[in-house]
């Protein structure tokens, strides 16, 4: 699923303004809805502090929520230097946005082009790691979205 999504997302157009407020609500919906997805279905979840960017590096992939917009497929990836590349496929093409990531008190915090957010990391007993992420947009419209790490 996730190869064919791949293939979709580098071969897809890029789309303009409206990508990265896309992208910054799908880190905020997808956060949380992964938070409450993990919570429900994984068992007991555990916080995992982030002591450096670097531990997080890699692509991510997973699902954002926005409000009042259906769920959208996300891949989040994230260099040691924590800029980060996002991609969200949507009905109309991809969606594309890049920040920074910086870690304060184990947290994530996300800058984007229009938008900020804050991401946090649980490992659930299988020792399996969801990056949850709350954001906010430039228009106050909020997203969520859940992670998880491309093995």
């Amino acid at each position: 699923m996730y190869d064919h999504w791949q293939r979709e997302l580098e071969q897809a157009p890029l789309i303009g303004g409206g990508m990265t407020r896309t992208v910054l609500a799908f880190v905020n919906i997808v956060g949380f809805a992964m938070l409450l997805v993990g919570c429900a279905n994984l068992g007991p979840v555990t916080p995992v502090p982030v002591s450096d960017v670097k531990s997080v590096s890699g692509t991510w992939r997973g699902i954002v929520y926005a409000q009042g917009s259906e769920p959208e497929q996300v891949m989040l990836t994230i260099r040691d230097d924590g800029s980060y590349d996002l991609a969200s496929a949507q009905n109309i093409g991809v969606s594309r946005g890049h920040g920074k990531i910086v870690i304060n008190q184990g947290r994530l915090l996300i800058e984007g082009e229009r938008g900020r957010g804050v991401g946090t990391l649980l490992t659930n007993p299988a020792g399996d790691l969801v990056m949850n992420i709350e954001a906010t947009l430039s228009d106050n419209s909020t997203l969520t979205a859940t992670l998880s790490r491309d093995r």
